[in-house]
């Protein structure tokens, strides 16, 4: 079962990179280890009270930054997040721009995904029970909404809606790549955001990005071409002002839930109940035990 939240009842989720959990204001801070049958998250997790909310945080690269994109456990990190009864979930990312006007330092609540992504598990389904959601419009446009205003409230320079592109990596593209990626209209492009934002709509979780551009890919001519050290610098001044954006965001995020993202699974499950085994209901029981 999922956790009973606080008194508030609303319990909200952030996977990012470290440092995000160091937010000022948030109270009865510690960690939990989460167990999942999807093997182990990439971290423990970071939990807080802030205001009337508990904030649930997740190092998605884990402490450190072990993990590359393509050995991040996205299952175990959704499903912890899920376990611990966050219904709000933020991604904070950092990313490539594919356009001349979203330059190093702004920011983008995308609201579409490209998939080119080809080494990670994409969904809690299988092992014998078939689901399919609906993921036409993958970002929660009611948690996006209230990111975009609370960022342009915080003064960042910010642009709401825009396609992020998500490679398999660890590279970064080739100069060819990069290019024939901006001539189909992507706007961003990262690494880790896919199959994230899948695993958040099947478990009925509300997503949404908070997309930092840190460079302009490698498709500027006129601009160097990426290296870790443009990037990390760009994040750092980046990352307190998604700090602030979450901060004003907290307390504009309301239950009920009246987006559909609450209700995903509904008539997603088409295997028929009486074929799905002991273990499988066990290990789903959180995610689709109420369809059954």
């Amino acid at each position: 079962m999922a956790k009973k939240t606080g008194k508030a009842g609303k319990v909200i989720g952030v996977i990012g990179g470290s440092g995000l959990y160091d937010m000022e204001g948030l109270k009865e801070v510690k960690t939990v280890k989460v167990k999942t049958p999807f093997g182990d998250p990439s971290d423990e997790f970071i939990t807080g009270r802030f205001g009337d909310a508990e904030l649930i945080f997740l190092p998605r690269h884990g402490k450190g930054h072990r993990l590359l994109p393509s050995e991040i456990n996205y299952r175990a990190n959704i499903y912890g997040m899920k376990k611990l009864g966050v219904e709000w979930l933020i991604s904070v990312s950092a990313v490539g721009s594919m356009k001349e006007d979203i330059p190093p330092g702004h920011i983008v609540i995308v609201d579409q995904f490209f998939d080119r992504t080809d080494k990670r598990a994409g969904t809690f389904f299988g092992d014998g029970v078939a689901g399919h959601v609906e993921f036409a419009d993958p970002v929660c446009a009611d948690l996006a909404g209230v990111l975009f205003e609370e960022a342009k409230s915080a003064g960042a320079a910010v642009r709401r809606g825009g396609t992020y592109m998500c490679i398999e990596g660890p590279q970064f593209s080739t100069r060819a790549e990069s290019n024939i990626y901006r001539k189909w209209g992507v706007d961003v492009i990262g690494m880790t955001n896919i199959p994230e934002a899948k695993l958040a709509r099947e478990a009925e979780l509300c997503y949404a990005t908070i997309a930092l551009s840190t460079d302009y890919d490698c498709w500027h001519q006129t601009e160097e071409s990426v290296t870790v050290e443009m990037i990390l610098e760009t994040l750092k001044k980046n990352v307190s002002t998604a700090r602030e954006i979450i901060r004003r965001a907290v307390p504009m995020i309301r239950r009920p839930r009246g987006c559909r993202c609450a209700t995903a699974l509904k008539y997603a499950i088409i295997t028929d109940r009486k074929m799905i085994s002991k273990k499988t209901k066990k290990d789903l029981g959180l995610l689709i035990g109420k369809y059954l």
